[in-house]
């Protein structure tokens, strides 16, 4: 904690904050970061509570599930290697957490449903059979896509709301699946690959909703990315990784396609190789590194993985080692660790995600007690509505 508790980046100009804007971040990425006191949640507490996280004054945590135990509340055994996960609300105001399991054979995916309360009530497994079921990404109509991350991997389309088994949908590709991000308004799906030589995707259902069939391409980009650089997309066969088609080429490689995330016109993802945090703008085409480690010695954000956005549009990043932390890129300059893992050694943080009213915060250390995840819920009070600037502009786009 001491080496780098926190980054304050310097500002330039005034005007408009739009967390979708490709200048808002370009300004702030532009100079040499500042350590500068605590993040917008205030310091971490010096010393872990009782289930071993160190949090900000005023938020509280509670164990949900450890692998192999049974769910308190439930009769189901939790699965090992807890990963990427996703909230969905349910008709009587509860909500479901669904979660994959990374292990081979029978990875899969579980899911642990909450009452409008916030009280465990129920848990089951949504896919079997499956194997090494790493992140993935929730859609509009409610379902939970869990992506495959090995070389013949596939996408499996779940039903969070009750046990069953998912459906695998092929058509978006046959490669080392890592999450998916899901464009409700330009109606396309966005993937990543997690290999040295991945590649960025992106899937046009040839008739929406449905995922059965489609148009799979990968990005090509033109330009500078530390910058603002132009995508444009090569058709690709679903059938083999864009690395190994002919248009191979013509396509550019990602370092390693980690965390995927769809918000306000915008798709954040990751890079863990390089340790990046990309975003797409939508609307017009452009990508822009965000966050760049390497750029910022001695920044708390290392080891890039998993990303979901809040309700107050602020950007969450799982960190896979380091030193075991969920670091915020916020709206008002500033990249920060929000709360870390103490213990843990050789794990990793996964699965972040927000429930639906926006104050609890679920994730795991896939590997945290003897090899067995541990998977959390943190509450408190996350912003629920986009900040504002010292000019009164808000921070992102509502």
């Amino acid at each position: 904690m001491e080496r780098r508790h926190f980054l304050r980046f310097s500002a330039l100009g005034g005007g408009a904050l739009a967390l979708s804007s490709l200048g808002f971040w370009q300004n702030i990425y532009a100079t040499p970061p500042q350590p500068d006191g605590a993040g917008p949640y205030g310091p971490l507490a010096n010393a872990p509570d009782a289930n071993g996280l160190l949090l900000p004054q005023g938020f509280t945590s509670r164990i949900i599930a450890v692998s192999r135990d049974v769910v308190p509340g439930t009769r189901y055994a939790w699965h090992m290697a807890p990963d990427g996960g996703a909230c969905f609300t349910q008709p009587d105001g509860g909500w479901v957490y669904a979660c994959n399991s990374e292990t081979s054979p029978d990875g899969g995916v579980s899911a642990v449903r909450f009452s409008a309360g916030g009280e465990v009530t129920d848990a089951y497994r949504i896919l079997s059979g499956t194997n090494v079921n790493c992140a993935g990404g929730p859609t509009p109509w409610g379902t939970w896509l869990s992506c495959e991350e090995h070389p013949r991997g596939h996408v499996w389309e779940c039903d969070p709301s009750r046990p069953g088994q998912g459906v695998e949908r092929p058509a978006l590709g046959t490669f080392t699946h890592e999450a998916v991000a899901v464009d409700p308004i330009g109606r396309r799906l966005y993937l990543t690959e997690d290999t040295p030589d991945g590649r960025f995707y992106r899937f046009t259902p040839a008739q929406w909703p449905s995922l059965d069939a489609g148009t799979l391409e990968a990005a090509r980009v033109v330009g500078d990315v530390l910058k603002g650089a132009k995508v444009e997309w090569v058709p690709v066969s679903p059938e083999a990784p864009a690395s190994e088609q002919p248009a191979a080429e013509e396509t550019t490689v990602f370092r390693g396609g980690e965390g995927c995330w769809y918000d306000g016109g915008v798709v954040y993802f990751t890079t863990k190789r390089d340790n990046r945090v990309w975003a797409l703008t939508l609307s017009n085409g452009r990508l822009v590194v965000l966050y760049d480690a390497a750029s910022y010695p001695g920044s708390p954000l290392m080891g890039v993985d998993n990303v979901t956005v809040s309700r107050g549009r602020e950007v969450f990043v799982c960190e896979d080692g380091d030193d075991m932390q969920v670091c915020l890129l916020s709206s008002d300059r500033k990249v920060s660790p929000v709360l870390q893992v103490v213990g843990h050694s050789g794990s990793e943080i996964a699965g972040a995600a927000f429930s639906p009213e926006g104050r609890r915060l679920y994730f795991s250390s896939q590997r945290g007690i003897d090899g067995r995840g541990v998977t959390f819920e943190v509450t408190g009070p996350f912003r629920t509505q986009p900040a504002r600037d010292a000019h009164g502009a808000l921070g992102c786009e509502q």
